[in-house]
């Protein structure tokens, strides 16, 4: 118990207007259905979707369950023995009637001081308006466990709730914070005192998505070195009221920059500070590291500037920085940390194609996983819709938090090909189209049916993967994608336990990759990584990735240096003319300073090569110029170049075109055909480990080109 807490403890006898006070603030219309402030009786309506009360599914049956497994008590009792199926036993048994759902209240009953029967009304009406569920049983068992002399909930002694369930010893404790912050102003209790708040006692929300007022949890204002910094976010946090696990990192930003204050000599006076101080802190941020020393992402350390840039503006704003130099302030040209973009090598995010197919063999394990059980859903109901999430993120490279918020009706189909609707809520751009596979659409039409054949759970009718709840709330709305990510993908990560295999390392042994690093939004990178290793334009892919810039897009493109030149070392050995006759460079600089990248091959040609492939004097008839020069890395745009030319002569053909016009097509598709087959050729002559590393260096070079503007779109005019 708190300071505070035990205060209005021991003070709580000698305030005869707590009761009234309590009367004051509590609804005499709450729940009127189930609950008669005259008699004191809450009696348990399993319709209202607040109550933790359901009905039991058993024909005949007036019971009620505490629980989602949809049975009474004496029915699980009885199925366990009944030897039919589950139908059966629904249909068949005929058991007498459960008890009434009453609780009482009422002090001649349940022996409940007047104080306490006030307090608990009132913390579970607090508990209602944050939309927390209210389970009568559960309450039942915490009465039971109150001493006979109780006169207060808050002369409970410490430790009292370590013998309780879980389920008692939360609700004692939403409890006990709704009635504590209640009294703290009676008792004349500025919450907000300290350099130590109590999240539940200053009334803050758990946080950013979870609207519902913290139960416990502290803000720690005390490794704020300054007292006058301490001040400002403290005041800061009194002004705005933030979520308490937003304040939580407000303060961790104000650690950062007091740590670097105190490190330049800056205490408690701040009449010295300026903007070379500010400077410095803004460093630090740059450099901030993790409990374990490993250095933060860019985006974790911007997040925690722009924590510290709002706090201070909003103070400089509201006056509560008067007393500080107006210097130490951020100029918003220069205190900011770049993003600079992560080479490949570093990201580390997108997941191996050999680690996704090793996935796939487990997903038996993500069907197994779940030992939950809802409202007539089993735990292989549950299971399927984890694994449909699963392949539906890793098909269609949508954001977890896109994936689970699908809609019941996210699948068209236009012109016979389906089309997902999804909604990009990072951008707040809705209904979005994406082509999807066949494959991938039976997906989801097969959990769609499956989906209808469950109970349909109150207020998730709309949603492809409606939410479970928890213990305490309701279900609601659909699965959030925290908990797909923490609780499921990562438990499922875990249970598997084959390494995980990504290739092969320098010395040809196996490289495992750790379980840390795969995860659910790698698996957006994995689909972004295969359109950009299969050549897919750069702004073709922008759109499937639906990013407004292409600067955004080459991220998924970004190929080292390192690599592009061990790629380059591996193809240009094999580099050919036009007329299949070897011309291979010695090295990688030579091959990128002597030539450009055309669409279907390189070109020596010099004005070419210094315009950027920008100035071709035969419009890219490439395999009749002396200057061509392919190899192996662009054998896929050149079978695709040979597929539109016979697309074109034929078209050519029938609509009675020239001789010469039909010539010129028949010798393209000739020559670059012979091209092709004697890099094909050549290939074969190769030990296969050597032709493996040049189809990964081929690779390499195409997603490489593939950021890259050409000079020339090449269109396929046999396909849409």
């Amino acid at each position: 118990m708190t300071a505070a807490a035990r205060s209005v403890a021991e003070r709580v006898e000698h305030r005869p207007d707590w009761i009234e006070h309590l009367a004051s603030l509590t609804d005499p219309d709450w729940r009127s259905a189930e609950w008669d402030p005259s008699t004191g009786v809450f009696t348990a309506d399993p319709t209202n979707p607040l109550t933790k009360v359901f009905e039991c599914q058993v024909a005949g049956c007036d019971g009620w369950s505490a629980h989602s497994i949809a049975l009474c008590s004496g029915c699980r009792k009885r199925r366990v023995k009944f030897a039919g199926t589950d139908e059966e036993f629904y249909a068949t048994e005929r058991p007498r009637p459960r008890k009434d759902l009453v609780t009482r209240f009422t002090e001649d009953l349940s022996m409940l001081a007047p104080a306490v029967r006030a307090e608990l009304i009132f913390g579970i009406q607090q508990r209602d308006h944050d939309q927390i569920v209210f389970a009568p049983m559960v309450l039942r068992r915490l009465l039971a466990s109150f001493p006979d002399d109780l006169a207060s909930l808050l002369d409970l002694p410490d430790g009292f709730a370590a013998a309780l369930t879980p389920s008692m010893a939360g609700l004692l404790r939403g409890v006990l914070g709704q009635i504590r912050r209640a009294h703290a102003p009676l008792q004349g209790i500025d919450p907000t005192a300290g350099d130590v708040w109590d999240s539940a006692l200053v009334g803050l929300t758990a946080g950013p998505n979870r609207q519902y007022r913290a139960m416990s949890g502290t803000i720690d204002f005390r490794p704020v070195r300054q007292a006058w910094l301490r001040r400002i976010v403290q005041d800061y946090g009194r002004f705005i009221r933030p979520p308490a696990a937003t304040l939580r990192r407000i303060v961790g930003s104000f650690v950062i920059a007091s740590d670097v204050l105190a490190a330049r000599g800056i205490g408690d006076d701040p009449s010295t500070v300026g903007m070379a101080d500010m400077t410095a802190v803004v460093e630090g941020f740059s450099r901030t590291t993790g409990p374990a020393g490993r250095p933060h992402s860019t985006s974790h350390r911007i997040g925690l500037l722009g924590f510290w840039r709002r706090a201070l503006e909003f103070s400089r704003l509201a006056g509560l920085m008067d007393d500080i130099p107006t210097t130490f302030a951020m100029d918003p040209r220069h205190h900011k940390i770049t993003r600079v973009p992560l080479r490949e090598d570093e990201i580390g995010r997108a997941i191996p194609e050999a680690v996704i197919a090793q996935l796939d063999r487990n997903m038996h394990l993500l069907r197994t996983g779940s030992r939950f059980h809802v409202a007539g859903w089993a735990a292989d109901d549950i299971g399927e819709m984890y694994c449909v999430i699963y392949a539906l993120t890793r098909d269609t490279g949508r954001r977890p938090n896109e994936v689970v918020s699908l809609h019941r009706d996210c699948l068209q189909f236009v012109d016979g090909s389906p089309t997902l609707i999804w909604d990009n809520h990072k951008r707040r751009r809705l209904g979005r189209r994406l082509p999807i596979h066949a494959s991938t659409a039976d997906i989801i039409t097969g959990w769609q049916q499956r989906r209808a054949a469950l109970p349909q759970l109150q207020h998730t009718q709309d949603w492809l993967f409606p939410g479970l709840g928890s213990r305490t709330r309701e279900t609601a709305g659909h699965v959030t994608a925290q908990h797909f990510l923490s609780k499921v993908f990562r438990a499922w990560i875990d249970r598997i336990e084959e390494p995980f295999i990504a290739g092969t390392g320098p010395s040809g042994q196996p490289r495992v990759i750790s379980k840390d690093s795969i995860t659910a939004y790698g698996l957006r990178h994995a689909y972004a990584q295969r359109h950009a290793d299969n050549g897919t334009p750069i702004d073709v892919l922008r759109e499937l990735m639906d990013h407004r810039s292409v600067e955004t897009t080459m991220g998924y493109y970004t190929i080292t240096l390192t690599r592009k030149q061990q790629a380059i070392n591996a193809v240009a050995s094999l580099r050919i003319d036009r007329h299949g006759n070897p011309d291979p460079v010695d090295d990688a600089v030579a091959y990128q300073r002597q030539s450009v990248s055309i669409p279907f091959g390189n070109c020596i040609e010099p004005s070419n090569v210094k315009a950027g492939g920008q100035h071709c004097p035969i419009r890219y008839q490439c395999s009749g110029c002396g200057f061509y020069r392919p190899d192996p890395s662009y054998l896929t745009a050149i079978d695709e170049h040979i597929t539109s030319l016979r697309s074109d002569l034929e078209i050519s053909t029938a609509a009675d075109n020239a001789d010469w016009v039909l010539t010129n097509l028949r010798q393209q598709i000739d020559s670059f055909t012979s091209v092709a087959d004697r890099m094909r050729a050549a290939m074969t002559t190769l030990p296969t480990s050597q032709q493996e590393a040049i189809h990964l260096a081929s690779d390499v070079l195409r997603r490489a080109r593939a950021a890259e503007p050409l000079p020339l779109t090449v269109i396929n005019r046999t396909g849409p």
